[in-house]
């Protein structure tokens, strides 16, 4: 446990990765988003409905790239200070969770202070989306953390396949799940059961997405490590 809790400090060395920039990209699309707000308010006509926009989003796409760098940057220094890699495989994973838990926190907060201040008096919503608080905070809390830990896992299995097996491999594996994708669309369309597909995702609303989240996360995070095992520093 030491030595795992050593990776996850080895980790934070580089602050801007996991700290730092995913707060300027938080607060920078916060703020272009208010703006954005202001200047509709004052230009359109009859404009008092709600706003909703989703940049707040921004920084969970960030995470991937984080994945990403936890792997390429670390991985090869912690193999010649003779960090297994079961251990840089948990402590990595434990740097994550406790970026997406601070995130998760920051999503809430300002959440809640939308609410209370009516969308900052402009009836402007970044962070509290109705769709996803229906259940109340602690579940949008947990659904913007699994979003999180997800984008982050996805970077991460990316860089592992990358170092395992190198670029072409990389690029089969992602032209792989894009005719993969393209293949279900096309199986739900030609089924013409696209109102089945948006009725059972509105059936489920966010307890559904927040469990298929935590699991996607679960089942990524399994299929990197036999990958990590193998990839070379």
């Amino acid at each position: 446990m030491n030595r795992t809790l050593n990776v996850a400090r080895m980790q934070l060395v580089n602050r801007q990765t996991f700290v730092w920039v995913p707060l300027l990209i938080l607060v920078g699309a916060y703020l272009i988003t208010l703006a954005l707000f202001v200047v509709l308010r004052a230009t359109v006509v009859d404009g008092d409905g709600p706003m909703i926009a989703g940049s707040a989003q921004a920084p969970l796409w960030y995470f991937a790239v984080i994945g990403a760098q936890a792997l390429t940057l670390t991985f090869p220094f912690s193999q010649a200070m003779s960090v297994t890699r079961r251990e840089f495989y948990l402590g990595t994973l434990l740097v994550a969770a406790g970026a997406s838990a601070v995130m998760a926190v920051l999503f809430v907060i300002g959440g809640l202070l939308e609410s209370a201040t009516n969308g900052w008096g402009m009836n402007g919503y970044v962070f509290r989306i109705d769709w996803l608080w229906v259940d109340g905070p602690l579940l949008a809390g947990i659904l913007y953390f699994g979003l999180a830990m997800l984008f982050f896992v996805i970077g991460f299995v990316g860089a592992t396949i990358y170092k395992r097996a190198g670029t072409l491999v990389l690029t089969i594996v992602v032209l792989a799940l894009g005719a993969l994708l393209i293949a279900a669309v096309w199986v739900i369309g030609t089924l013409d059961a696209w109102e089945a597909v948006f009725r059972a995702i509105a059936d489920g609303g966010p307890v559904g997405l927040a469990v298929a989240v935590l699991v996607s996360v679960v089942v990524l995070a399994g299929v990197s490590f036999p990958v990590l095992r193998r990839a070379t520093p």
